[in-house]
């Protein structure tokens, strides 16, 4: 019975790989029958973006000019369209008739080639009205639980579709080096096997198991690569990092992203050691294409290859710089609002300046993911198929992804859980406004509609009022998030004598992209205002910080008896908050970066062992002040109960260079409430020819313990977590001890 039961199973392993190759065969066929038939205009026309906008009629916002329309598909062969029409996040019906349009007019042209849309859904289908809104990425990543995250893109892939829609730019897969950078909130943070994690789970949450399925969609990792690095910590400004950097830490956020299956990559505007990377045929052909074996699309960011000659200075005509991305590895560009991509490029290959094997390759990649997609047979959803969109269930979920990511900081004195009879003073520029709760990408580019969009959603303050009665809730803003305002201190300081515990929510504004750039990483001073003169009081203040950075809190942190961190949490954040702030959820989430206590002290967690002096090192007649001092490390996260590690174990002490380690612990609930834990192993290379890090994650699990129940958590550590990248640019491991730590136990081992 064994032998039939694998022999079936065998069977089936087979079936499904033969069916996957012969669809590939299939999908192959006809991309070579299409583009045999296809002109040069009507291939440089694939390799066209365009955004919506600019086929819409000027006096009727948000619908198309039909002679525009017509103009862009028929007479310029456009391949793709993105973005969102005036006003803002259509309804699921009035996307439908807008993808029924282009859609009418594709099926007009010769070859009747599908358009394939593309939108900025970051955290849910964020373009349209009534989607579930979830947390943005820094907060997935602070679950620690990529099966929450995963079934959160499958909702938002499914809602997505319901929009007619079927291709995100998403998962951002940036490693930001500077916590100042205005796109820190859109990625997971500062490890990079955190990160590859949560790119997976998004990519396999969107794309499926078909990714032409109805309820799937495309994703597109952005933004390759070295974006998040800028050294000024401003938006698209320049980077200087090592190739060898770039290979230990971001290229394997790529890779795993690649390996689930990721169906596009956006380019980074940004520019490194000098080179704009839309400029760059060896990060973009010789890696991402050729060395990683990467087959799908490879577009543009927002007009990157003009900013090639108005901003980066490296191409000096429009022309020029169309010539040097194509070449580079460019497969379509996000022009977006204009057609000289198109003229010039035609140009560029009748002229023999690009080669028509690079148009080629470029437009098998673009048709390629439409066939994938099913885009030749649907290009506009049923809305019958769509019952859940918006549903109860798909907000449950996006309640349960914000609970696990909100991440306390500090308890000090267990003052949280709150006592739902007690009165409490909300007060804080964040408190009141659904646009700190969601921040950029939110309706709107920068968020800034979320009260009128997400009306029927709970504020801060109206998630206490919910949860204890408005009479227990005295509110006042207590200060703007940047005006300085003395009246309104004074009036939140008066309301506070009338209650017994202050909530002081705290944050900065909504923005994405170069408008969220800052010169000053601590939090606003009309804000420290606020909470050094409510500290004065001497009643119990929680501090409650919705940012999608770590603004600086150590002017005033030591005066806070609790810290909880909910980043951007999305439209049910606020609901989550109030009840982990009354205990009927224990919080669970982690901090996904190091939050840092000083503006020239933002040190990483896998920080080098000299960029922390140790006792030893420092003179007699000299004081120091401590180099590695975060305000919280990474990975921080309290909870109401208390867990106990114990019996860490490892099977090997010593081990061959083909050998790998399993590793197990014993994680105990010592409290009294039922809670989750994120254990987390961490590795150290004692000594390496390249400095050692002091360690890295590699690997991690949530698990869910009741009061005094034991679990044991099993890891395999392999050879692939024991490598760097040396000077040659290769992955190595060397001879040498090695220390497994899990809380706060080590075990040492050997490789020989």
């Amino acid at each position: 019975m064994k032998n039939t039961i694998l022999l079936l199973f065998a069977f089936s392993i087979c079936s499904v790989t033969w069916s996957q190759g012969n669809k590939k065969s299939e999908i192959d066929a006809k991309i070579s029958e299409l583009l045999s038939k296809m002109t040069l205009e009507e291939k440089v026309g694939q390799m066209t973006q365009i955004t919506v906008t600019l086929f819409e009629d000027p006096k009727k916002p948000g619908y198309f000019d039909p002679a525009k329309l017509k103009q862009g598909i028929q007479d310029y062969h456009i391949g793709s369209i993105l973005n969102v029409p005036n006003p803002g996040a259509p309804t699921i019906q009035r996307w439908q008739e807008t993808l029924t349009a282009i859609a009418n007019e594709a099926n007009k042209t010769r070859l009747k080639i599908p358009v394939l849309y593309g939108i900025d859904a970051i955290h849910g289908a964020s373009y349209t009205t009534g989607a579930t809104l979830f947390p943005q990425q820094i907060g997935l990543a602070a679950t620690f639980n990529t099966d929450l995250v995963k079934r959160g893109a499958e909702i938002s892939a499914y809602e997505t579709r319901a929009s007619s829609i079927p291709w995100v730019f998403s998962p951002d897969l940036d490693f930001p080096r500077n916590p100042a950078w205005s796109r820190m909130w859109e990625s997971f943070g500062e490890d990079a096997y955190l990160s590859s994690k949560m790119a997976v789970a998004l990519v396999d949450g969107f794309e499926g198991k078909n990714v032409g399925s109805k309820y799937s969609v495309a994703s597109c990792m952005k933004h390759y690569i070295g974006y998040g690095s800028t050294y000024t910590g401003k938006d698209r400004t320049p980077s200087i990092i090592p190739e060898r950097l770039l290979r230990q830490y971001d290229l394997t956020i790529y890779e795993a992203a690649i390996k689930a299956g990721a169906k596009s990559v956006m380019v980074s505007s940004g520019e490194i050691n000098g080179t704009p990377v839309h400029a760059s045929k060896h990060l973009i052909t010789d890696i991402l294409k050729n060395e990683l074996g990467f087959s799908g699309v490879v577009v543009t960011d927002w007009k990157d290859i003009i900013y090639l000659n108005t901003r980066h200075k490296v191409a000096q005509t429009k022309r020029d710089a169309v010539r040097i991305a194509i070449m580079a590895g460019i497969d379509m560009s996000m022009v977006p609002e204009e057609f000289s991509f198109y003229t010039d490029l035609i140009d560029l290959v009748q002229k023999g300046e690009v080669p028509m094997s690079r148009i080629d390759d470029a437009v098998t990649r673009i048709l390629r993911m439409k066939f994938e997609l099913n885009l030749f047979q649907n290009t506009v959803a049923n809305l019958k198929d769509y019952p859940k969109f918006g549903s109860p269930e798909h907000i449950q979920e996006a309640y349960k992804t914000a609970a696990e990511s909100i991440t306390l900081l500090k308890n000090n004195n267990a003052v949280l859980p709150l006592n739902k009879n007690e009165k409490i003073l909300v007060t804080g520029a964040t408190a009141n406004s659904m646009k700190y709760l969601n921040g950029g990408w939110s309706y709107t580019w920068q968020g800034d509609k979320s009260d009128t969009y997400a009306a029927d959603k709970f504020t801060i303050l109206e998630a206490f009022q919910n949860k204890i009665g408005k009479e227990n809730v005295l509110y006042t803003p207590g200060a703007d998030l940047e005006i300085e305002n003395e009246a309104e201190i004074q009036k939140a300081v008066d309301l506070a004598k009338n209650a017994s515990k202050i909530v002081l929510c705290l944050g900065e504004k909504n923005y994405t992209e170069t408008p969220g750039d800052i010169s000053n990483i601590f939090m606003s001073s009309s804000q420290i205002k606020l909470a050094l003169a409510l500290s004065k009081l001497n009643k119990p203040i929680i501090l409650v910080l919705n940012e999608g950075r770590p603004r600086l809190i150590s002017d005033f942190e030591d005066k806070m008896n609790a810290v909880i961190q909910c980043y951007l949490p999305g439209n049910e954040g606020a609901r989550a908050l109030a009840d982990i702030i009354y205990g009927d959820v224990n919080p669970s989430g982690r901090l996904p970066y190091n939050y840092p206590r000083y503006p020239n002290s933002l040190e990483k967690y896998n920080r080098k062992y000299t960029e922390s002096i140790s006792e030893g090192e420092q003179n007699d007649d000299a004081k120091y002040e401590k180099s590695y001092l975060p305000q919280y490390e990474f990975g921080t996260g309290l909870s109401y109960t208390t867990f106990t590690y114990s019996n860490l174990k490892i099977d090997k002490s010593e081990i061959n260079s083909n050998e790998e380690i399993n590793v197990s612990v014993e994680v105990t609930n010592s409290g009294k409430k039922a809670g989750k834990e994120s254990v987390l192993l961490y590795l150290s290379d004692n000594f390496a020819s390249i400095t050692p890090e002091f360690k890295a994650l590699k690997r991690f699990e949530k698990i869910s313990l009741e009061p005094n129940e034991t679990k044991t958590v099993k890891f395999t550590v392999n050879q692939k977590d024991l490598q760097f990248v040396n000077e040659d640019l290769k992955w190595i491991s060397e001879k040498g001890t090695f220390t497994i730590q899990v809380s706060n136990l080590k075990k040492d081992f050997a490789l020989k």
